[in-house]
């Protein structure tokens, strides 16, 4: 018993271990010099990134870079993954603008906050497995959705359109850019033409230099040098700042909760599902395997620290990961060097970035958007079942439309129903002692094999037992013209029971005791067994009219019925 509960123990400890300190166990000097490069060349990919995520989110290019230095530097260090690199993404761009703009900067830092403690609760309570099963159709439509409001919110800077303030209704968006196109920059256009085409091509000549780094060298080169009349960060956002600000922890009372309440959920959500989904792409791409729960925790407290320091949401980033990976990166050590990376090109080397072209952080997040698109999924699900297509369009209606928290709620809702439509379409209830000659004759259980006591009605549960299924078992009961003298209910084929299911089954006791009619259970497995002694049914019941077997079940009703 003891070595059980140390056991027990010692999962628990494993679970909550962060991936660093398993790791270090075993480092060496070669692992350390792969993870060096590694940290600094995805600190070199994350710097335009962090910069472009942090405008297209609404707040001031810094608050990306701070969110990477210090949401980066908590997910690598606490995190559930070797490889896992954290920080702004793409996916936030949508919820964070909205949040921006209907209660401010303030507003976001504490729903970041919230979000962060959602997090952590969700993985001390080991909800890390369960995020992983959000339908697949679901992540795409709104993901779809989300890259292609990311991509409409880059048309005024991509084509230098001279308009005021950008309307956040996509529709209203797009009859503002359409009302002002005859207002084209075509240096602006040239600028982000030449970034885009730079950040596809050059990745095919080499993978340490990332093409969007290329990109701003050469155009902000050619802005500073030849004075092209284009807006840059530092005409449109002032200077970047070159220290960190220190910590402030935001106030937080009831009101304000129950005001950011769904949008820090919608953060924690998305945080989790993106965090985990990238986790589980890297456990693919070195053959490892993370630890869920821990992840979450990490996360959730990098969420909470970028608060502190005014930053924005943060999760694991799948591109930057796969870079840490191709690039030797083996341990979380490449992730705290790529956050340092970070911290002394803002200290040292962040003043220069004010001269980088906004046309060209355009055209950066027009590629962002372009790979996170998922268009062959996307394509490809259209041909799939009618349910999935359903899903998959109403979240991407909704995301593009009205808005991501709405898009997945109502997604998850809608998933859930079809779920629950396709296990009820599975589950059976059949009158075994009129029909048992359709079985399977190969089936040595099937009823076929069986001589049923006169008097005898045998109905058999086939598939889940749960409120989806227990009206289908509530009609069946209707075909018993009058009350029998014993009724065996089988459900040697019920993994699993649900309340509703316990319900049914105690109006039919109800319904029994009237009639003076015997009921017996026969064929219930140990889960469904331990549901019944919970809910007193089986003490109700009788444990003698609860068989394991269904041959002692027909016993048994053949000396209740003759008597």
């Amino acid at each position: 018993m003891k070595s059980l509960e140390s056991s027990g123990a010692h999962t628990r400890t494993f679970m909550f271990t962060p991936k660093l300190f398993s790791t270090l166990r075993d480092y060496s000097k070669a692992q350390f010099g792969k993870d060096l490069i590694s940290g600094i060349i995805v600190g070199i990919v994350a710097l335009p990134l962090a910069i472009a995520f942090g405008i297209a989110s609404g707040v001031s290019p810094e608050k990306g870079l701070i969110t990477a230095i210090v949401a980066g530097f908590i997910i690598s260090a606490m995190g559930g993954s070797r490889v896992q690199i954290g920080g702004p993404t793409g996916a936030f761009i949508v919820i964070v603008y909205g949040i921006v703009q209907k209660l401010g900067v303030e507003g976001l830092i504490i729903s970041t906050f919230i979000a962060g403690v959602m997090l952590i609760i969700m993985g001390v309570a080991r909800l890390g497995s369960v995020i992983k099963f959000i339908p697949h159709p679901l992540i795409v439509g709104f993901t779809s959705g989300i890259a292609l409001i990311i991509f409409s919110s880059q048309v005024k800077d991509f084509f230098g359109l001279s308009m005021g303030a950008v309307p956040s209704d996509f529709s209203d968006k797009w009859l503002a850019f359409f009302h002002h196109f005859s207002s084209v920059n075509f240096w602006s256009l040239g600028i982000a033409v030449l970034t885009v085409v730079v950040s596809f091509i050059f990745p095919k000549i080499t993978h340490r230099i990332p093409g969007s780094l290329v990109a701003i060298l050469i155009t902000t080169a050619a802005v500073t040098l030849f004075h092209i009349p284009v807006d840059t960060i530092g005409s449109k956002f002032g200077s970047i700042p070159s220290t960190l600000p220190l910590p402030s922890i935001p106030h937080v009372d009831l009101s304000v909760i129950r005001q950011l309440i769904q949008p820090a959920f919608t953060i924690a959500l998305l945080g989790g599902i993106e965090s985990l989904l990238s986790a589980v792409v890297a456990d693919g791409m070195i053959g490892g395997s993370h630890r869920s729960n821990m992840e979450l925790i990490a996360q959730g407290t990098a969420n909470i620290f970028s608060s502190f320091f005014g930053g924005i949401p943060a999760t694991g980033a799948i591109a930057r990961t796969a870079t840490n990976v191709k690039n030797g990166g083996r341990t979380p050590v490449a992730g705290i060097v790529h956050s340092l990376t970070l911290l002394i090109i803002m200290l040292f080397v962040g003043k220069w970035a004010s001269l980088i072209p906004m046309a060209c952080l355009a055209g950066i997040l027009v590629v962002v958007s372009f790979n996170m698109s998922e268009y062959k999924s996307f394509i490809s699900m259209l041909r799939g079942p009618r349910g999935d297509v359903l899903i998959l369009l109403t979240t991407f209606f909704l995301t593009v439309f009205i808005d991501l928290t709405i898009a997945i709620e109502i997604g998850m809702m809608l998933s859930a129903f079809l779920f629950m439509q396709r296990m009820a379409k599975i589950s059976k209830v059949d009158v075994a002692s009129r029909y048992g000659e359709k079985e399977e004759v190969d089936d040595p259980g099937a009823i076929g094999n069986y001589s049923i006591p006169a008097g005898t009605e045998v109905f058999e549960i086939k598939g889940p037992f749960f409120f989806g299924a227990a009206y289908k078992f509530k009609e069946s009961l209707r075909v018993i013209e009058n009350p029998p003298k014993v009724l065996i209910i089988r459900m040697r084929l019920v993994p699993v029971i649900d309340a509703t299911g316990l319900h049914a089954l105690e109006e039919v006791f109800r319904f029994t005791a009237k009639t003076k009619t015997k009921l017996i259970v026969s064929g219930i497995q140990p889960d469904v067994k331990t549901e019944f002694i919970r809910s007193g049914l089986m003490e109700r019941i009788g444990a003698e009219n609860v068989l394991d077997d269904f041959g002692m079940a027909l016993e048994r009703a053949a000396a209740v019925a003759g008597r």
